[in-house]
């Protein structure tokens, strides 16, 4: 990196500036790919198939390139109904967590009208 004998620090800092990675290590397709699950979707769920087409990207590559970091930072879930961001991704943007879909719901009701709770 501009032909220096060591890679110091403050290289390697200026060359993820370059690149346009943040601290934590996210790029732009990262960050375009958690965005567009709180902008379009509200933080989730939402199908591989549609990020895929929102992002005019193939699903191999999403699902082999872009999720792996983000499911390991802990930013992203998968779920049988889709993707879902979590608390961490939402704090991460700078925006307040969305309770409906990253945390459970505390206020669904019971399935029967006679259960209870046990305990």
């Amino acid at each position: 990196v501009d032909d220096a004998p060591v890679v110091t620090r403050a290289i390697a800092d200026r060359a993820l500036q370059l690149l346009d990675v943040d601290p934590v290590g996210l790029d732009v397709m990262d960050r375009k790919y958690l965005s567009l699950i709180v902008g379009s979707f509200g933080g989730g769920p939402v199908g591989i198939e549609t990020i895929a087409a929102a992002l005019s990207e193939p699903r191999d590559a999403i699902e082999d390139i872009i999720e792996p970091y983000l499911i390991q930072k802990g930013f992203v879930q998968r779920t049988p109904r889709g993707r879902v961001l979590t608390p961490h991704a939402f704090r991460h943007m700078g925006l307040p967590v969305h309770m409906g879909q990253s945390e459970p719901r505390r206020d669904q009701g019971r399935l029967f009208a006679g259960d209870e709770d046990e305990g």
